[in-house]
């Protein structure tokens, strides 16, 4: 295609990953007030961490767990927020694929099939870090909620409380696709085993340093994706240390292969017959 043609094709591909996002968006917004098929409404969920705390921890004006409103209006730019980001994740298929349907042409056969798996997998390793922060965030509220003891109670605002909880689902799902990013730079020979495990203790350290940072200050929540981290950590070297023996086996057979000796085909004594024969035949014949 000509560059306005492609221009032409990455309005349409964003024009419908856009739309999709906006339909889940819709979605998100009227589940966050509604029950859905039996299930708790979204702001059940996500207020659900902070419920999980002492009764003695947290502000109930009204006898129910309740969030604070401080601005006008602060409600409805949550409830949008929220649902939008629900409506990216659960319409996360929909927008991958017109992002890939816009590459695919220009990536060969097995490109394509790698990249397919890698987007996949990727998907699930994001839901997954998503839902152990989900369980990891109410043990961080109620140990950094327990500093004071009886002199304070917990009475966050809808807007910080919100904004930490869809923080600490991002920072998971973002650090569970290490493994996906060591295994694709592998397989790019771009890192090999033998240097990512002489790395190790290195790896380990940073791991934990990072997980200190992106984590709010508590010692459940860092350790919890610390030691995830490192559990990730050596299943991608497995795996790197297979694609490695792989490659190492495919060069030793090319290695050993005499590009001088003759075919199958060409010492076969049918084929030399057959060959004889039509040399004689031309001879003649000439």
């Amino acid at each position: 295609m000509s560059l306005v043609e492609h221009l032409y094709e990455l309005r349409y591909r964003l024009g419908v990953a856009l739309l999709a996002v906006v339909i889940g968006g819709i979605f998100g917004f009227w589940w966050f007030s509604h029950r859905l098929f039996g299930l708790p409404s979204l702001g059940d969920l996500m207020t659900g961490p902070y419920c999980a705390l002492p009764d003695t921890m947290r502000l109930e004006p009204n006898g129910e767990c309740q969030l604070m409103q401080t601005r006008p209006f602060e409600v409805f730019l949550l409830q949008l927020k929220v649902g939008f980001s629900l409506g990216a994740v659960l319409l996360s298929p929909v927008w991958l694929y017109q992002f890939w349907a816009f590459i695919a042409p220009g990536l060969h056969k097995g490109e394509r099939v790698f990249a397919r798996v890698f987007v996949g997998i990727g998907s699930v390793l994001f839901a997954v870090g998503a839902v152990l922060a989900y369980f990891v965030v109410p043990k961080g509220l109620t140990f950094m909620a327990g500093f004071g003891g009886d002199q304070f109670f917990t009475a966050l605002t809808g807007g910080e409380y919100i904004n930490f909880v869809l923080l600490m689902l991002l920072f998971f799902g973002i650090s569970f696709e290490l493994p996906l990013v060591m295994v694709m730079l592998n397989r790019a020979d771009v890192v090999s085993y033998a240097k990512l495990r002489s790395w190790w203790r290195g790896s380990v350290f940073a791991l934990f340093i990072f997980a200190a940072v992106v984590t709010p200050q508590d010692p459940i929540s860092m350790l919890v994706l610390g030691l995830s981290l490192c559990v990730l950590y050596g299943i991608a070297l497995l795996i790197c240390r297979a694609q490695d023996r792989s490659k190492e086996r495919r060069r030793a057979a090319e290695q050993t292969e005499d590009p001088d000796q003759p075919s199958e085909v060409d010492t076969r004594p049918s084929a030399l017959h057959t060959t004889g024969g039509s040399a004689g035949g031309d001879d003649e014949a000439t």
